[in-house]
């Protein structure tokens, strides 16, 4: 008898991933597979939409042949930030551009001297200046640059929710895209913020619709549920938010790592946008306070440095482990070693220079600026609240010495680690069921760990 499955999508920057979950949410299949980046029409590297949209496809339609799966429903969680335009046929207008793609600051600066002050929008919107970041920019930019592409946009899709279109061709928008860190939503009035409408940006996205509902879509005799698609951040709280009674702050971690604080009260403050907070969306439209921070891309870019320097194997970096000699050495006389790539840290020194005859010292090095800038960052997302739960997931959640340099920082909480594969995955299988969670999902479905603060180091 086939085994009644839900299927999701996981969209990261990376790596693009398939899960089955069985009725009780159990990982019962899974794949992974990544794409070359191609280049927009200004040589800019950006995502390969159309082979990601062809493995997708190829993806699904080979599951739903498999004789041992029964595909029930079907959703998916992507990376924020990314929008593609379509006509009125559905035809794509543009490129996937990368988030990161630069924006001339004319463009930028004019679009707050006509609807800033930037503190000020950027606190009612609980979005920073961040350029391609921000979608609202993104389309303000679009307009400015490429009018005659814009005037042909029919809608513009979060990328959860153009994959949802892809199966359904139903476009939908949906909360947890709508107020990811967009510059679109007004957190006060609780709707698309004044200069939104004034732009006529507004009409480019299509009704707003709730995060678990489903479209039921026919493949020959078979029914599948499909859901309009949900943000990776909001997505990866969400099992925390059911199964959870304490309040909690969550850091998801990956390319980008996001300090998520669900129990922060009221609207930002002026403090809070000088320390680089924001708000992302919950399912049903509230705020979720957090505080990012590229910790993953990073870190990526700084092991390619020191896999060179010292010429070791290039995934030589997974296998070292937390050595308490080793950071006590280190942190006796610390000092600041790394020049950031692609982060602003504190003190850090004009460029790089490592001072270790050897990978591992160097290494350690590195993870202890690492983390002592994830500390700011979930501070920033703590503000004045005082939160004793601290869990983390994702890619760092196998990090040894991340881990446990941060146990030592932040001993005043109680860390735990869950499995690092499922996070957003498991979140949008969950929102399109109706299914109610207890205390003990976590430790039964995520593998969760306690890892208590170091003992033998003094503070």
């Amino acid at each position: 008898m086939k085994e009644k499955v839900t299927a999701i999508f996981d969209i990261g920057r990376t790596n693009k991933k398939f899960f089955l979950f069985n009725s009780d949410f159990k990982e019962v299949y899974r794949e992974y597979t990544r794409f070359d980046e191609i280049s927009d029409e200004d040589g800019y590297p950006t995502e390969d939409l159309a082979a990601l949209e062809a493995w997708a496809t190829n993806v699904f339609d080979r599951m739903l042949q498999a004789p041992e799966f029964d595909i029930e429903s079907l959703n998916f969680s992507c990376y924020g930030a990314s929008l593609v335009h379509i006509d009125d046929k559905g035809k794509v207008l543009t490129p996937l551009y990368n988030y990161m793609k630069p924006i001339d600051e004319v463009i930028s600066n004019e679009f707050y001297q006509k609807y800033g002050p930037e503190d000020e929008i950027s606190r009612i919107t609980g979005s920073l200046k961040m350029g391609m970041l921000n979608t609202g920019m993104h389309l303000y930019w679009l307009k400015k640059v490429h009018p005659e592409v814009f005037g042909k946009i029919k809608y513009s899709l979060h990328l959860p929710q153009y994959l949802s279109f892809k199966f359904t061709g139903v476009p939908v928008s949906e909360y947890t895209s709508i107020g990811c860190h967009t510059l679109l939503w007004d957190f006060e009035k609780n709707e698309y913020h004044d200069w939104v409408f004034k732009e006529n940006i507004d009409k480019l996205f299509p009704p707003i619709v709730p995060s678990y509902r489903t479209i039921p879509l026919n493949f020959g005799k078979k029914t599948v549920l499909v859901g309009p698609g949900i943000h990776d951040s909001s997505s990866a709280l969400l099992p925390y938010i059911r199964s959870l009674s304490d309040p909690f702050l969550l850091v998801s971690t990956g390319t980008w790592s996001i300090s998520i604080n669900p129990f922060q009260k009221g609207m930002l403050t002026r403090e809070d946008i000088l320390r680089e907070s924001l708000f992302n969306m919950r399912i049903d439209g509230s705020p979720v306070k957090v505080a990012r921070l590229f910790l993953g891309n990073e870190y990526k870019l700084q092991v390619k440095e020191l896999t060179k320097y010292f010429q070791v194997d290039p995934d030589y970096h997974r296998t070292v482990k937390f050595n308490e000699e080793t950071f006590f050495e280190i942190s006796k006389d610390f000092e600041p070693m790394f020049k950031w790539k692609s982060i602003t840290g504190k003190n850090e020194p004009q460029k790089t220079k490592i001072s270790y005859d050897h990978f591992d010292h160097a290494y350690h090095q590195l993870m202890l600026e690492l983390v002592l800038l994830q500390v700011d960052s979930i501070k920033s997302a703590l503000g004045k609240q005082t939160v004793k739960q601290l869990y983390i997931d994702g890619g760092f959640s196998d990090n040894d010495i991340y881990v446990k340099l941060l146990s030592h920082y932040l001993r005043n909480m109680r860390l735990r680690t869950t499995d690092s594969s499922l996070g957003s995955a498991l979140g949008a299988a969950l929102v399109i069921s109706n299914t109610s969670l207890d205390s003990k999902f976590l430790k039964h479905q995520y593998g969760l760990k306690k890892h208590p603060p170091l003992k033998t180091l003094e503070e």
